[in-house]
């Protein structure tokens, strides 16, 4: 009973994470031009940091343990845009690749069975 109950919460813990984060993408608007999606890292690097470490703090006034001081996060520097446009160029290459490949497989495999049916 105990598992089935443990195993529901994890479901629902994995689906409340997962639509949140879609909800924040979404919100957001981070799949729209790669400009709004800079400017939402640029604020991440920014707000994230100080909330982690207020967290810290109120877990460490809560429980009495000391947390650590976490390491200052990396500089991202590389421009975004470039990176998601040869991303959606590689993807789109290989999708419009499919049906000529797909093609090239069956006859390959219908000669194959050919072959060996003899």
């Amino acid at each position: 009973m105990v598992s089935r109950v443990w195993s529901v919460m994890r479901f629902l813990l994995k689906g409340s994470v997962a639509g949140g984060a879609t909800y924040l993408v979404y919100d957001q608007d981070l799949l729209g031009s790669s400009d709004k999606s800079e400017a939402a890292l640029r604020k991440a690097e920014e707000v994230v940091p100080p909330a982690l470490h207020q967290f810290s703090q109120y877990v460490s006034r809560q429980t009495g343990l000391q947390i650590p001081q976490l390491p200052a996060p990396p500089k991202i520097n590389f421009p975004i845009r470039e990176s998601w446009n040869s991303g959606i160029i590689k993807v789109m290459s290989l999708l419009s690749a499919v049906p000529s490949k797909a093609q090239e497989y069956s006859r390959e495999g219908w000669e194959y069975v050919k072959e060996h049916i003899k």
